[in-house]
């Protein structure tokens, strides 16, 4: 049976460049970058040279540069830096539609004596900016609001957000994990202090991450160990990761043109199908702020994992939400967050593309999809006393 992999929010496959790059540094260039000899050396340079990468994807500096394991660490050392390099202040602001990395390291914050506001959406999504200004204090340690939402696709305008904060004083975090390789991002054109981004959302492996610290932020390290990372992430460096990554960011840079063009139309053609075809359905969050490879629809009176599962049969991949809340019967925060109605909520799926995918595949779950909805709400007692109900009027 053939895949077809609509969950790239989740997680994306390894581009074959990327595996290409990182397959001699598992065995013939095994050497530590630390070491005095040469053999090790040319594991040291290899590393610089996808910071490069990296930075050049952000346009930013190899200095503001720092590897971690992945976009959850890279979360809590910007966050925890925020608080150690600021112990006077204890207040905190973020948004109600945050990652877990974020919601659920403020939730322990809060249990620890930190004020946490949480900014409400409207119910496309959108941030409210006013409420932002009104809830900057001088007692503020840092702002972290995501980029782009992992379940909707929904755009902050973290930009203008971090130049509210700088304004103030107050240090800016942007959790940037789904935004990176999908849109232009410009370091040089904004005032984030931090911002962090993980490489198996952008065809690297799965196990590394990246947290930009801009020049002259003070910063308090997560991991003390080694000098590695110029004393600012301790442990020996994960050199086959590292050097996938770079070369991933490389590719990310070359096919951002693909992810707003290609990559959108499959999108739209997906959705606009959808919502022509099944009856009660709708797309949650804002249609024009949004990444150019997510949709979000809901199709009342029928159960998420109802309909993943009768996909999977057909080998079609989506999710019913966050790939780290999944497992949870609760329907989305984020969901909750923008007033979703309880019986759409339910019925929620997230499909996330990426360039690997094909005009036939989009075909394919359109072909297979409004059966399976047709099914499942054909068990509904919901949707039949609905039906009658329309069929007496």
């Amino acid at each position: 049976m053939t895949t077809v992999y609509l969950d790239n929010n989740a997680t994306t496959q390894v581009a074959p460049e990327v595996l290409e790059a990182m397959l001699p540094y598992f065995h013939d260039y095994y050497g530590n970058p630390s070491s005095m000899h040469s053999f090790g050396g040319q594991v040291a340079q290899k590393i610089r040279a996808a910071r490069e990468q990296v930075a050049a994807l952000l346009n930013a500096s190899p200095d503001e540069i720092i590897f971690t394991s992945c976009g959850t660490e890279s979360d809590n050392a910007a966050i925890r830096s925020a608080l150690a390099t600021n112990p006077d202040k204890r207040h905190i602001v973020t948004s109600r539609v945050e990652h877990p990395a974020v919601k659920s390291l403020y939730a322990n914050l809060a249990t620890q004596g930190y004020r946490v506001t949480e900014l409400p959406v409207d119910k496309n999504g959108i941030l409210d900016m006013e409420q932002l200004v009104g809830s900057l204090t001088p007692d503020t340690a840092v702002v972290s609001l995501m980029w782009a939402n992992n379940e909707t696709g929904v755009l902050f305008p973290v930009e203008k957000a971090a130049a509210l904060a700088q304004e103030r004083g107050i240090l800016f975090h942007t959790d940037a994990v789904q935004a990176m390789g999908k849109i232009p991002i410009d370091m040089s054109k904004n005032t984030i202090h931090m911002l962090s981004l993980s490489g198996h959302k952008l065809h690297a492996p799965k196990g590394i991450g990246v947290l930009y610290v801009r020049k002259g932020t003070k910063f308090a390290p997560f991991l003390i160990g080694g000098h590695q990372e110029k004393g600012r992430r301790g442990g020996t460096e994960n050199t086959p990761s590292i050097v996938g990554l770079g070369k991933a960011c490389e590719l990310a840079a070359r096919h951002l043109d693909r992810e707003n063009t290609s990559v959108k139309r499959l999108r739209d053609k997906l959705e606009t199908a959808l919502l022509a075809r099944v009856p009660k359905c709708r797309v949650n969050g804002d249609t024009d702020q949004r990444l150019p490879n997510t949709t979000n629809i809901s199709f009342e009176f029928v159960e998420g994992e109802g309909i993943l599962l009768l996909m999977n049969e057909y080998g079609i991949c989506a999710s019913s939400g966050s790939a780290c809340t999944s497992g949870s019967l609760q329907p989305s925060h984020v969901l909750r967050a923008m007033g979703v109605p309880f019986t759409m909520a339910h019925g929620s799926i997230r499909f996330s593309l990426s360039i690997y995918n094909t005009e036939a595949e989009i075909d394919f779950v359109i072909e297979k999809l409004p059966p399976i909805i047709e099914r499942l709400r054909g068990m509904s007692p919901y949707w039949t006393s609905l039906n009658q109900a329309c069929a007496t009027v």
